[in-house]
């Protein structure tokens, strides 16, 4: 089997998730990745056939926010497709997209099926939590941006039956959490000076704040600058006593399954994060609106008050997600503890 696969490179996630299905996938048969986007941190050694800049978000750090004039000012249509046109989707068995347009879009001009797979194709369910006021722009996005003829998504909770739980890496999978008192924090949407003038403000805690704009390690009072390195994000996060992140998906997966406290801010402007949003409140997960002068407020609250997040259940092994991908729906026990999978 020739098996295309699609990953979108705008943000981490994608490419971490990438990173452990590919040799996975290779069980199947001889797998070509492509990658689209030209703003993700981190580095991948997996072999790309193929390479696009893509269409990526382009943020706003100073108000947390995506900025739509720029990102839409650096989407090419034309050449965007043309690359539909002569990207050769059709000459495999089968195509998995990981939220990634171009190639959607060449599936849908040649006539090809594909399986849309990863988090966002989980909001092909409308099951799927929602924010309390819905946006008829981002609804579209999640729909019609990356879609396929069949959907393989990726949720906090099995929300439905084509929905599994996330796909942790490894490292944190096989760790032993530990608490060695700090406060990971990893806020790529927003400035490094705005969240280190809020974070200094807090001088009783120690905090590592990863950050794209430093190359070693800086310290700045109590507050701990280090070079978005996957290895050290990971060791941090394992001897964590909290994080503060975006409303992403993997990181605040993560943070579950660890059992760590976990505070999101949501990044103004994107929806799915506001839909993630809306589905980690249901884990008791602290949500922040912005980090302003009554950050510290919010943080004493989440540190002192705020109830323990529900840790995550992984109800489906990443093999079986696999199958799911390559020969359809899988049965899986929804809600059960892996334990109980592996010896059911």
């Amino acid at each position: 089997m020739k098996i295309f696969y699609a990953v979108q490179a705008t943000g981490n996630g994608h490419i971490s998730r990438a990173n452990i299905i590919f040799p996975l996938l290779q069980a199947y048969g001889d797998v070509d990745i492509f990658l689209s986007g030209n703003n993700s941190a981190l580095k991948t050694a997996l072999p790309v056939a193929y390479r696009s800049n893509g269409i990526s978000l382009q943020y706003d750090v100073q108000s947390g926010s995506i900025d739509f004039l720029k990102t839409i000012g650096s989407i090419r249509l034309k050449k965007i497709l043309n690359e539909a046109r002569f990207l050769p989707v059709e000459k495999y068995d089968l195509v998995i997209n990981d939220f990634e347009c171009i190639t959607s879009l060449a599936c849908k001009l040649k006539g090809k099926p594909s399986v849309h797979f990863g988090h966002q194709a989980s909001f092909m369910s409308k099951k799927v939590p929602r924010p309390q006021s819905k946006n008829a722009m981002g609804e579209w996005v999640l729909s019609n941006y990356a879609s396929g003829t069949r959907s393989v998504g990726l949720h906090f909770r099995q929300y439905d039956e084509n929905i599994f739980s996330p796909i942790i890496k490894p490292s944190i999978l096989n760790a032993l959490p530990i608490n060695d008192g700090h406060i990971t924090v990893y806020l790529g949407h927003y400035a490094d000076h705005l969240v280190i003038k809020q974070l200094q403000r807090l001088k009783n805690f120690k905090f590592h704040l990863f950050s794209q704009q430093v190359e070693t390690v800086v310290q700045e009072e109590n507050v701990k600058l280090l070079p978005l390195n996957q290895s050290m994000f990971d060791d941090s996060l394992i001897r964590y006593h909290g994080v503060i992140t975006g409303a992403g998906f993997e990181t605040p997966a993560e943070a579950l399954y660890l059992g760590k406290q976990l505070m999101v801010l949501p990044m103004h402007g994107q929806y799915e994060q506001a839909c993630n949003a809306a589905a980690l409140d249901e884990f008791a997960v602290a949500v922040v609106d912005t980090i302003d002068d009554y950050f510290p407020v919010y943080f004493n609250r989440w540190i002192f008050d705020h109830q323990p997040a529900i840790p995550l259940a992984l109800t489906t092994p990443v093999e079986k997600i696999v199958e799911s991908v390559i020969h359809g729906q899988v049965t899986t026990l929804v809600d059960a503890p892996m334990d109980l999978i592996a010896s059911a």
